[in-house]
């Protein structure tokens, strides 16, 4: 009878799969990006990324999405538009207005036009925020990049990308239904993670609220990472700690570190040639659409082989195959140290036995047994060896 009068109805919404935070790190390299001008413009980067991230919102009426540029010499926030002094949020998605008029300035005042778009019915008014938001942002940033930025910081700030990322994820957890006011993460506990699908109980009334699942997606065009190889590993390390998975779409440049992200955090890592690259819609919504949950139940795309773990030293920032560890800080070096003493703990190492060969003892040669002379069928003893007939 529950199920006909539909008294049982309260419990029935955590049977839904549980909201998702899709954290997007979008590489915004101006010099790497000029070099796919002919395979992939960046303009139809961004309008297939809108695409996808739609395609997430839509989902679920709850899930969540972020976005962060990593730009040359900064990393800044495309979506959702942080708060500036003297300005109030007008809502949740990024669009803010001023505190005086409501037609120009704020965040995007220089740009010449209005903060809030404008209202189209054609269109979904949260995908048409998100979609301003974003745009705006993104020439903000390009427009206020300099010729000088681009020329002394050739690589990007994917370091600084994660760590806003890992904050955002936390705060956005910490604020879910999901956690209880009294349930602080502890970093120090193994079995208190951020996001997955655990459930939290609702103050002892019997039901359950679905926890916040998080995911961060890195759409790289740049390589040369190792002058940041250890803000990296520690933000990768953070990520496998706190559950969250981070997926990798490389479209250019070195794959070094970020297929050990998503090889050591269990997400998803593919890197698209020139001639994939024009294919990079699909790519977005067959291979990373899925969240954590559906990924259990699906064959999960990617190079799951033939990672290369190599690393990078801390003292001339080389990828290396062999090098020399500190014993006490675990760092690495490409070549001995000249005074013995750590570049980052300052522990004085020795190598007593370093250069010297190993000792080789040889081994003892066993000495051949002489026959003697006269014995029966030695060639002296002018006896034959008797033929059995």
């Amino acid at each position: 009878m529950n199920a006909v009068d539909g008294t049982d109805r309260a419990g029935a919404h955590n049977d839904a799969e549980p909201p998702s935070l899709l954290t997007i790190i979008l590489d915004t390299n101006p010099h790497a990006w000029s070099l796919l001008a002919d395979s992939l413009p960046l303009s139809q980067a961004i309008a297939n990324l809108l695409v996808f991230i739609n395609a997430h919102l839509a989902i679920n009426h709850a899930n969540k999405v972020a976005v962060v540029a990593s730009h040359s010499e900064r990393a800044e926030w495309l979506y959702p538009t942080p708060t500036q002094p003297g300005q109030e949020a007008a809502d949740l998605n990024g669009t803010f207005e001023p505190e005086g008029n409501g037609t120009s300035g704020g965040v995007n005042g220089n740009l010449g036009g209005p903060v809030k778009p404008l209202d189209d019915a054609n269109k979904y008014r949260p995908f048409a925020q998100l979609e301003h938001a974003l745009l705006s942002n993104l020439r903000k940033l390009m427009d206020t990049t300099t010729v000088d930025a681009i020329s002394s910081v050739p690589s990007t700030m994917m370091a600084g990308a994660l760590t806003r990322a890992l904050a955002y994820i936390s705060k956005q957890t910490a604020a879910h239904p999901g956690a209880t006011a009294n349930s602080h993460f502890n970093y120090s506990d193994p079995s208190s993670i951020a996001g997955g699908n655990d459930l939290s109980a609702n103050n002892g009334s019997g039901s359950a609220t679905l926890g916040l699942t998080t995911r961060i997606l890195i759409v790289s065009v740049s390589g040369d990472l190792a002058d940041k190889y250890i803000e990296i590993m520690n933000s990768i390390f953070a990520c496998q700690r706190l559950g969250i998975s981070i997926d990798v779409l490389k479209l250019a440049g070195d794959t070094v570190f970020l297929q050990q992200a998503a090889d050591t955090t269990g997400g998803i890592y593919m890197s698209l040639d020139a001639n994939s690259r024009a294919g990079f819609l699909q790519y977005l919504m067959f291979a990373y659409l899925p969240d954590q949950t559906a990924r259990n139940h699906l064959i999960v795309p990617g190079e799951q082989e033939g990672v290369d773990f190599r690393a990078a030293c801390f003292c001339h920032k080389r990828v290396i195959d062999i090098g020399y560890v500190c014993s006490i800080c675990l760092s690495i070096f490409c070549e001995p140290l000249a005074d013995g003493n750590c570049l980052l703990c300052g522990s004085h190492l020795t190598m007593t036995n370093f250069g010297q060969r190993p000792a080789v003892i040889p081994k003892k040669k066993k000495k051949k047994k002489k026959t003697l002379e006269g014995s029966v069928g030695s060639p002296s003893s002018g006896h034959a060896t008797p033929i059995p007939g």
